[in-house]
């Protein structure tokens, strides 16, 4: 039997370096580092091959990693990266913002024990990092196009997946997006330091290279008509993420300095990216109360350590056992200087008498079982304290936005928002019109960038099933 089988006993688990966190907080460079070749195939060897990957049945897009594991070991990394986009058409972003401690790692059978998991993820972003520099492309010599064209609705997770499905089975594809840039809150929502915005450019020349066309600053219903797409295309696919903040109706929320999560990460990636000072977010030495537990939360924590305030804390009416975001995530903003402050529910924002936040009330809570499954956190009466703020930013999650083409054109919804899909006779990520696909966090609500990818893998199939026997509309119009 090969020693490597039991790689595992000689050989730590060890993740790449990250940047140390003196320096990392000066900028928004990815403080994630690289493997060497030779350590990434030290790491992947301390895989022992389950005979049940429990790794592979944790990945929403069932990456086959004991294979691909294998082949980096071996250091045919092409061929490592052919297999992983079988399953996942943004493995280098997967690799990047998934969190695995909670899905691949997490199930991981060495991470069941104390020799700590395979650092699957950090391979992943490797191999595929390393596969593009070395001019990996996707192999289509044996796709027949079919003649069929799908107008793709958003550049985010969902619409770059389905548009790359669609692209191997021979469907042209155009992406529509009211952005400047594909990616949806890849590239304007999650900060930089967790995914470099080149990343996204890459894939945006790979996905081009692949025949798919980007149709950018157009918006669906302001510069386009949605019912001249049904006209021009065969099928609609429908990305349109999840937009709208909760509100938890706290008094005060229209203060001068009250952020909601998502419009602050943008606007300030927007500046980034446009190479502007920060001085539309003044937070110099001022003390910062994030709301939230999520990921989207500890984004805004990190986010307002590199804009300079002085203070950062992040309140969550549960303990951190409960926390939705990611472990990791959580450990870094801790590395970073933010305090995290649990068991704590806010009630209300604090004016400081000129209309500008001066704190927040909170209530403190315990955990109670309603019988719905996850414990409730319940107010204790007479524990209200005040934390003192400068700033507060929102983070309290996000629902779909279906903009009103959607009804217009007969898309069921649901009391929320979310369009409704898969109905009783309808294909996986069919709508109730025939024609029309979604997926991704339109559907579901506020989830993870790797659910998005493994729907607009899914709904192309689903597309590319639909248009098997139907006649391609005339081409004149392109």
């Amino acid at each position: 039997m090969s020693a490597k089988l039991f790689q595992f006993l000689d050989v730590p688990r060890q993740p790449p370096r990250t940047v140390p966190v003196a320096v990392r907080v000066l900028g928004y460079g990815e403080i994630g580092g690289d493997f060497a070749s030779p350590q990434a195939a030290t790491q992947a060897e301390r895989c022992i091959d389950c005979g049940n990957p429990y790794c592979e049945h944790a990945c929403p897009v069932h990456n086959y990693i004991p294979n691909w594991l294998k082949l980096v070991q071996q250091g045919r990394i092409m061929e490592a990266a052919t297999l992983m986009h079988e399953t996942n058409p943004l493995p280098e972003i997967c690799g990047r913002v998934c969190p695995q401690d909670r899905l691949c790692e997490g199930a991981c059978t060495l991470e069941q024990t104390d020799f700590g998991s395979v650092t699957i993820g950090s391979i992943e972003r490797w191999v595929t990092d390393e596969a593009l520099r070395q001019g990996w492309r996707p192999d289509l010599s044996n796709v027949k196009e079919t003649g069929h064209r799908v107008a793709v609705i958003g550049a985010g997770p969902a619409g770059l997946s389905c548009a790359d499905r669609l692209r191997r089975t021979g469907i042209a594809v155009d992406v529509y997006d009211r952005q400047r840039e594909i990616g949806g809150l890849l590239t304007f929502g999650i900060p930089p330091f967790k995914l470099d915005k080149g990343v996204v450019l890459t894939r945006r020349e790979v996905l081009e290279g692949m025949g798919v066309r980007f149709l950018l600053n157009k918006e669906v219903g302001r510069d386009v008509e949605f019912g001249a797409l049904l006209d021009d295309y065969d099928a609609i696919f429908i990305g349109t993420g999840a937009y709208t903040f909760v509100d938890a109706q706290l008094p005060g929320r229209e203060l001068r300095g009250v952020h909601d999560a998502l419009p602050f990460l943008i606007a300030n990636t927007e500046r980034l990216l446009r190479d502007e000072p920060a001085s539309v977010f003044d937070f110099r030495d001022k003390h910062v109360v994030v709301l939230g537990g999520g990921d989207t939360g500890m984004d805004c924590n990190r986010t307002a350590i590199r804009l300079g305030a002085k203070s950062v804390t992040c309140v969550y009416r549960r303990d951190e056992a409960s926390m939705p975001g990611s472990a990791r995530e959580v450990s870094y903003s801790r590395e970073e200087g933010v305090t995290f402050l649990f068991h704590r529910q806010p009630v209300a924002i604090l004016d400081n008498g000129h209309g500008q936040v001066r704190g927040v009330r909170v209530v403190e809570t315990r955990l109670v079982d309603d019988g719905n499954g996850r414990l409730k956190p319940q107010n204790i009466p007479g524990t209200e304290t005040e934390i003192v703020a400068d700033v507060i930013i929102q983070s309290f999650g996000f629902l779909p936005s279906p903009p009103d083409w959607l009804a217009a054109h007969g898309v069921a919804l649901s009391a929320t928002g979310k369009i409704l899909t898969s109905q009783s006779g309808k294909l996986p990520h069919q709508t109730n019109h025939p024609r029309i696909f979604a997926g991704g966090d339109n559907v579901r609500g506020a989830d993870l960038v790797v659910r998005a990818v493994y729907d607009g893998r899914e709904a192309a199939g689903s597309i590319a099933l639909a248009l098997a026997h139907e006649p391609a509309k005339s081409l004149a119009s392109r």
